[in-house]
């Protein structure tokens, strides 16, 4: 069973992208911040982050920057799940290191095709 940090600071997005892991058999650990998603993925070790881009403190993508940059999660894929459409955050996103960005409100097909062809399962 494949684990999963979800980090965002929406309790409601929180609570509706865990459903739709759990209800498609995903293990998962969230976290409230940019801060203590590095802090959990550091200690969990996920083999996937879905990674919110606006919350306090350090945004998403300064997040996905420093687990990139960190060798012990710099292999964790980075999926960027956000209200920020525009094609430059986009760009900017997967300039982090993501490895995929998706728009709010998430459809759970495309959510979990999404993990499924990063993950390989």
């Amino acid at each position: 069973m494949s684990k999963i940090l979800i980090v965002d600071d929406s309790p409601t997005e929180t609570h509706i992208l865990t459903q739709m892991l759990e209800k498609n058999g995903y293990q998962v650990v969230t976290a409230e911040s940019g801060e203590s998603g590095v802090e959990v993925a550091k200690k969990e070790l996920p083999d996937l982050v879905l990674m919110d881009v606006v919350m306090p403190g350090i945004n998403g993508f300064q997040a996905t920057r420093q687990l990139k940059k960190e060798t012990t999660t710099a292999h964790i894929p980075v999926v960027i799940v956000t209200t920020k459409d525009q094609e430059t955050d986009k760009i900017w996103g997967m300039r982090q290191g993501a490895k995929d960005y998706l728009t709010k409100p998430v459809q759970e097909e495309s959510l979990i095709n999404t993990i499924q062809a990063i993950l390989g399962s």
